[in-house]
């Protein structure tokens, strides 16, 4: 197989383990007081990033101040972000918030074109801008506005914007699994603060063997994501993205008998061919 298409396949299995993260993550949330469920799981996939890390050399702490900046801005976002997501799929259908989140890719573009000076040319702009009208769809406020779930979605795409642009500015020399060290030592650490006012319940055999999932799921999409980055080409592989709303209209359906309506579809449809698009483009642009 060509480095691309195994980098393909490393993508689609990187958004599988999310996606049953997820699920885990939401069938545990019945039970578990958010914060204690966010640190638990973080405790153990922090053990396995760094013991990966260390097994692969990918460990490294002498970097320049620019980096570490990124590094804290990227944390920032991730753990921001965490909150925010898990918070609405408590309480949205997975799918539903997962098509949301296919959005991102349309924000990453805009946030370089606005901060870093990028350029984007209209067809971009406009596919951005019908992206986001197909994020209308998904959320669809009501006479009173959004609610307050559909809120945290759009917050944790623009704390994931956050976190991806500041990707962007690392420099090559800042391991993968590093920036995956910090930023899930800073998920966990949010989380210990926020359990410090929570009453903890007793982890049940049940609940043990899905937090232990969700950690395991996380690592695995954590260590599969690397490998995309390190194989292949990420105009090709991008569009896989996209795989992850398929996980989760299956599990979403097996699981927790949700299925998006007509409209949650369409709205999805339009984010999702307005990121082909514009993955479409900077192919183009790229290659004249």
């Amino acid at each position: 197989m060509s480095p691309n298409a195994r980098a393909a396949l490393y993508m689609i299995a990187s958004m599988a383990a999310f996606t049953f993260n997820d699920t885990c993550m939401k069938l545990a949330g019945i039970d578990v007081p958010l914060p204690q469920l966010v640190l638990l799981r973080g405790l153990i996939a922090c053990t396995l990033i760094y013991g990966l890390a260390r097994h692969l050399g990918a460990l490294r702490f002498d970097l320049p101040r620019t980096d570490w900046v990124m590094l804290g801005l990227r944390a920032l976002g991730e753990a921001s972000a965490t909150y925010f997501f898990l918070s609405a799929l408590l309480h949205m259908p997975i799918a539903n918030l997962t098509a949301l989140m296919q959005a991102l890719p349309l924000a990453v573009t805009l946030g370089a074109s606005l901060f870093f000076g990028e350029t984007v040319g209209w067809r971009r702009y406009a596919a951005i801008g019908v992206g986001f009208c197909g994020m209308l769809l998904i959320v669809r406020p009501g006479p009173d506005g959004f609610t307050l779930h559909a809120v945290y979605g759009l917050a944790s795409v623009a704390c994931v914007t956050l976190r991806d642009l500041a990707t962007r500015k690392l420099s090559a020399r800042v391991p993968s699994l590093t920036v995956a060290l910090t930023s899930a030592f800073a998920v966990t650490g949010l989380a210990a603060i926020g359990s410090v006012g929570v009453d903890w319940v007793q982890i049940d055999p049940r609940l043990g063997l899905l937090i232990g999932c969700a950690a395991i799921f996380v690592f695995f999409g954590y260590l599969f994501s690397v490998m995309v980055m390190r194989l292949g080409e990420i105009s090709f592989t991008a569009p896989f993205r996209y795989t992850g709303l398929l996980w989760a209209l299956v599990l979403g359906w097996l699981v927790f008998e949700q299925w998006p309506d007509g409209i949650t579809m369409l709205g999805a449809g339009v984010v999702v061919a307005s990121g082909l698009f514009t993955f479409y483009r900077e192919r183009v642009v790229a290659a004249s």
